[in-house]
């Protein structure tokens, strides 16, 4: 299957407005309708749980159970203080960075819709040269044009209103789809678009195949954990982001040798099972697909983890899209990477389609 082929206009049109929708962690509702409404031809049925993370499944019958996995939660921000003249300070909802929030627009949810406002910060003529502050929790604010408390109250803002950065979709020199939140809503685009492939190229697969957008990833891979337990599958395959370590600043000798645009990684980690991964290796190769490897110590950090250590033990394994700007408002990945994981999975799929295989992950 040619990777030029992948991607539709009309998937990209999805993933634009999927992008643009906040989908921030606790408030995936809306996110998760959009993706669920583009995933519906290509799935039997939906599963959805207390929390909010949505399953389609393809051949919901069959004992044996394979999932494909993304989250769709985005870090964003919680309204924490609201002062006597009216500023907002805020706390981390998931590991929102902020280094980069000064000068931010930001959109605050509210029951009465959304409140627009800016994270302010002192004119460069105003602070002290000698020891200037750098921005930290303690000092970033918001300030919604507001000059009392009262005011903020009745916009409908208060303690607990989540916040989130209103940055859109764009798309540089051709190929670099540019946004907030790529991390990690291109992996619920990915598996997606491997559903549309296996449907519009007529595959049927001998097991279940459950395609799960989870949510809560950000805050420890909560969404993972509950939906592992309702599932119960034998084998996890899950998609997420890692460092593009080509940049400046960051140490590749800590960070490893990753780049956009050469490839999938494919990650190497107790969490992830020996022979599911070197089943993804082999597909690889086979299938000419380019690919990278990372080895990530004690834990991956993702969803794998969750999955891997449920139910007694799931074979799982983590296919990464490398991502520059992790956490900031410019995430940027490379299309080719993109059409490169949709095309892995798939075809790793298919490779497991094959009942001998199944052999491999009991």
């Amino acid at each position: 299957m040619s990777t030029e082929s992948i991607l539709k206009d009309t998937s990209i049109a999805f993933l634009e407005s999927y992008l643009n929708n906040a989908s921030p962690t606790g408030y995936e509702s809306e996110g998760q309708k959009l993706w669920m409404n583009y995933l519906k031809p290509y799935v039997d049925t939906f599963i959805t749980d207390t929390y909010g993370t949505a399953v389609g499944v393809i051949n919901p019958d069959a004992p044996f159970k394979v999932v494909i996995e993304g989250h769709a939660d985005e870090i964003s921000w919680y309204v924490n203080y609201i002062t006597d003249d009216g500023l907002l300070y805020v706390i981390r909802n998931g590991g929102s960075d902020h280094q980069i929030a000064p000068s931010k627009r930001v959109h605050i949810h509210t029951k009465k819709g959304i409140v627009k406002g800016v994270f302010g910060w002192p004119a460069i003529h105003t602070r002290l040269r000698d020891k200037e502050e750098s921005p930290k929790i303690s000092n970033i604010f918001i300030d919604l044009g507001c000059e009392t408390k009262e005011q903020v109250l009745e916009m409908g803002v208060h303690v607990g209103c989540v916040i989130t950065y209103p940055d859109e979709f764009m798309i540089l020199n051709e190929n670099k789809f540019v946004c907030r939140a790529i991390d990690n809503r291109m992996g619920g685009f990915m598996i997606a678009e491997v559903a549309r492939l296996l449907k519009e190229n007529n595959k049927t697969l001998p097991f279940g195949l459950y395609i799960v957008n989870s949510v809560q990833e950000e805050i420890g891979l909560r969404g993972a954990e509950m939906i592992a337990q309702t599932i119960k599958p034998n084998v996890a395959i899950v998609t997420d982001v890692c460092h593009d370590t080509t940049t400046p600043m960051i140490d590749k000798k800590v960070e490893g040798d990753l780049k956009m645009g050469k490839g999938p990684v494919i990650a190497y980690a107790p969490a992830v099972q020996n022979k599911l991964r070197d089943l993804i290796v082999d597909t690889a190769e086979e299938n000419k697909i380019p690919f990278q490897r990372h080895a990530t110590s004690r834990a991956t950090g993702t969803d794998t983890d969750a999955f891997a250590y449920s139910n007694g033990g799931v074979a799982s394994a983590l296919i990464s899209l490398p991502l520059r700007y992790m956490h900031t408002t410019v995430e940027m990945v490379h299309r080719e990477d993109v059409e490169n994981v949709i095309q892995l999975i798939y075809e790793s799929l298919l490779k497991i389609e094959n009942n001998e295989t199944f052999s491999y992950f009991k």
